[in-house]
Formats: structure tokens, C-alpha cells, sequence
């Protein structure tokens, strides 16, 4: 008999435990729901690459995961600022080649 009354009273607890926890779920229409869709609050460190990234900084990137897989939000800050370098690096380079080959011309004329 005193198992059966330490057993009716673990369902009681459990029941009355469940049933605190239903009351505080938030109903569907609630507005904790309205931003399902919103951008993703930033709460992570930024991912920075040095101010003159080289190819071994690309190689130790490291990404926070995300539910689905690592945060867009980072990936694309990181690749816009990769491909604002490689702008700046290739019109360096072709300004360079410019002026080589103005140099070129010139002492091949002489």
C-alpha cells in the first residue's frame, strides 16, 4: 500500500509540474512570434581580418555555427571585406603595370 501511495503522489507532483509549465507557454498569437522572420540579432564578436589580410588569414577564419550552419551575417561581412581588398590590391597592381609600361615605352623610345 505505501508503494502505491508514493507512487500516486510522484503522478501528482509530475501532473501539477506539467501543468505549471503549460500555463506559461506563449500562445500562438503572441507577440513574441511577429519577428519570426527579422535579421538576426548580432550578440557574437564580429569576424575581422587584419587590416592587410594575406591568403593564411583566409585560412584560419572561424565561424560561429548557427542552427543551420555557420551565420550568414558573418560569412557575407567577411567576403565583403575580402572582396573590397582584392579591389584595392588589383587596381594597385594594374595602376603599377600602367606606370611600367608608361616607363617601358619611354626607354625603349630613347
Amino acid at each position: 500500500m505505501s508503494y502505491f501511495l508514493i507512487f500516486l503522489a510522484v503522478i501528482l507532483a509530475a501532473g501539477a509540474a506539467i501543468y505549471v509549465v503549460g500555463l506559461n507557454r506563449p500562445h500562438a498569437t503572441a507577440p513574441v512570434y511577429d519577428d519570426a522572420l527579422a535579421a538576426p540579432v548580432a550578440n557574437l564578436p564580429p569576424v575581422l581580418l587584419p587590416g592587410e589580410p594575406v591568403p593564411a588569414d583566409v585560412d584560419r577564419l572561424r565561424f560561429s555555427l548557427g542552427l543551420r550552419g555557420y551565420r550568414m551575417d558573418q560569412v557575407d561581412e567577411v567576403l565583403d571585406l575580402l572582396r573590397d581588398e582584392l579591389a584595392v590590391k588589383n587596381a594597385r597592381i594594374a595602376e603599377l603595370e600602367a606606370s611600367l609600361a608608361g616607363t617601358g615605352t619611354a626607354a625603349d623610345a630613347s
